[in-house]
């Protein structure tokens, strides 16, 4: 309840964006009418299977056609998020007793990697966060088959989770049949192969895969001075160091101990050595799929001290327990979660009000070019694209500008005012304003809307 009313709350108030939500909801809105996911967001026709391999986004289709809205997302991600602390608390339960179990349930349902997911619109990962938590749970419980085929999956939410499949395949080789792990294992490899290098380009306009260039920027280009500076690459700049240490200091870093916390490895590996400072960080959704296996890992580190032993064994589980509930509770102020009992969270902005009156003066179907955080509030109804994106050209019949708190994306406030007149020049005449929001209509050219 509590990640989806921020995630509620924070659409209402109009703080989520068309980069990722609304491209997202184009999505889902394409299955619910029976195609493939096409989003104007990224460009005129622009097919989604050819920016990411998620078609795990098909199974929201018939709940958004029941309810065809953004909060239909925002509400199934909270959904998802939540269902993966039932594994995770239940093995805790098992092993360790009700306090363990009400510790990892908070230490998992209050972590600054969910937290900081579910205060950014919505992503694909949402689905991959249970699966995991699932399968790292049957992995701690040496249920190797059951743990395979939770992991099965997760090669149809994002292609770069083939990565973590065969990670999972590996420890299952490692520890358990191998057979069963070096299938695993392949089965990851290959699907992420298979995306990247011929699903998505196959989709993608410029048959290419978008995202390569990130990796190509890195290690020195491959040089050998890169290579060798690859270690120092993993944990500078300071962004990746310090996320490092929030992974693992609510698990009073007992997940060092366990070898379950191997599976974080690929991950981490491809977002540090990205050249993409984003990925660096704890913003964003980035770190979510990390959760259950760091929380996974703790389980499992405990039962080296399972209670029942030594008085000593006792005391450190009890110890690692107490210090993983304090550093949670210290770092929820920091994070999304926080804003839940912020005051301000329960207030709808006057400007929101007037934003929603202007937007009820475009018609349904109609083409719209909007700033950034207005392109959700429309794409259950309209084709959108953000006002100003580079590389896609201003034919929409409608543009509805936030001027007065400009993101600065994707134009800077000075050229979006150029942008804003030069749409005016072309033939655009203002319709209304209010607020510091401006509505502007291109009169028909003899073009049907769509």
């Amino acid at each position: 309840m509590v990640y989806a009313a921020l995630s509620v709350r924070q659409h209402q108030r109009m703080l989520t964006t068309g980069y990722d939500l609304g491209i997202f909801e184009q999505a889902v809105r394409s299955y619910a009418e029976g195609h493939l996911p096409v989003s104007a967001l990224k460009g005129p026709g622009f097919s989604l299977l050819g920016d990411h391999f998620a078609p795990v986004l098909a199974t929201l289709a018939p709940f958004y056609r029941l309810f065809p809205t953004p909060l239909t997302l925002l509400v199934a991600q909270a959904a998802l998020f939540a269902v993966a602390v039932v594994p995770l608390s239940r093995w805790a339960h098992q092993a360790h007793g009700t306090t363990a179990a009400l510790v990892v349930g908070l230490g998992y349902g209050a972590s600054w990697g969910i937290a900081s997911a579910v205060g950014f619109d919505f992503h694909e990962i949402c689905f991959a966060v249970p699966l995991i938590a699932f399968s790292v749970t049957a992995l701690g419980n040496e249920r190797w088959r059951a743990a395979a085929l939770w992991a099965a999956p997760l090669l149809l939410v994002k292609e770069d989770l083939g990565i973590t499949v065969a990670a999972i395949g590996t420890y299952i080789a490692w520890k358990g049949p191998r057979l069963l792990g070096l299938a695993t294992a392949a089965a990851g490899i290959a699907g992420t192969l298979l995306e990247i290098l011929v699903v998505i380009p196959a989709f993608n306009p410029d048959h290419t895969y978008a995202y390569s260039g990130f990796l190509d920027q890195t290690a020195g280009g491959g040089s050998m001075a890169g290579l060798l500076h690859l270690p120092l690459d993993l944990i500078t700049p300071q962004a990746k160091a310090t996320t490092l240490v929030l992974l693992l200091a609510p698990t009073a870093f007992m997940a060092l101990r366990s070898p379950l916390i191997a599976l974080a490895l690929p991950t981490l590996a491809w977002r540090f050595l990205s050249s993409n400072p984003a990925y660096w960080g704890t913003d964003y959704h980035y770190s979510a799929i990390l959760m259950p296996i760091v929380f996974g890992a703790f389980i499992h580190a405990l039962s080296r001290w399972a209670p029942g032993q030594s008085a000593n064994d006792r005391l450190t589980v009890r110890a690692a327990l107490a210090i993983s509930a304090a550093t949670t509770l210290l770092l929820v102020p920091q994070f999304p979660l926080s804003r839940i009992i912020d005051a301000a969270a329960w207030r709808t902005p006057a400007r929101a009000a007037a934003a929603h009156r202007l937007m009820a003066r475009i018609p349904d179907g109609a083409t719209v070019a909007a700033s950034n955080r207005l392109v959700p509030q429309l794409t259950d109804r309209c084709t959108v694209a953000v006002f100003g994106f580079p590389g896609i050209p201003l034919t929409s019949d409608w543009i509805i500008d936030d001027t007065h708190a400009p993101m600065g994306w994707p134009l800077s406030p000075e050229d979006e005012t150029q942008t804003l007149q030069a749409a005016r020049d072309a033939g655009y005449r203002t319709v209304d304003q209010r607020e510091g929001y401006v509505l502007l209509h291109r009169p028909s050219t003899g073009r049907s809307d769509p």
